[in-house]
């Protein structure tokens, strides 16, 4: 299982991708380099493997016998299917996975779009900061490991 440690570098390099990508992505000529474009692919690698990795802690949640911890893991179920959802559609309309290339036709939509779905997964990760991992630390009494 994932370390605490682990869940917060891989929520660090998702933020200071959102970051460096949201600067480059406002200039329409950035869109379209190779470098822009890796560092997308890679910002989606890493949000996929970081909910994937996360999915695996809704089980402690799940079993736990405190109510709260049910309603918390279908909040963040329901939150990462939506999430997953949104990315997939986002790839569809906006990338070439073949080339790892972006298709920026209408770059003031897909600006407006990407800064969304940046929010979304910075809010996200806030989440799981302040309210996921301590109460799996409060029902598991393990203060490193996830489970």
């Amino acid at each position: 299982m994932a370390t605490y440690d682990e869940l917060n570098t891989q929520n660090h390099n998702i933020t200071e991708l959102s970051n460096v990508l949201s600067r480059l992505v406002v200039d329409r000529e950035m869109c379209d380099t190779k470098i822009c474009c890796e560092l997308f692919y890679r910002y989606v690698e890493k949000v996929t493997e970081h909910l994937n990795l996360i999915d695996k802690s809704y089980s402690i949640l799940l079993s736990s016998s405190d109510p709260k911890a049910g309603g918390v893991a279908n909040q963040f179920m329901a939150g990462a299917q939506e999430l997953k959802k949104i990315f997939s559609q986002y790839q569809k309309r906006w990338c070439d996975p073949k080339n790892k290339a972006l298709k920026v036709a209408d770059h003031d939509t897909f600006y407006k779009e990407i800064e969304e779905l940046f929010a979304m997964v910075l809010k996200r990760i806030q989440d799981e900061t302040e309210r996921l991992y301590p109460l799996i630390r409060e029902l598991t009494g393990d203060m490193n490991r996830m489970a």
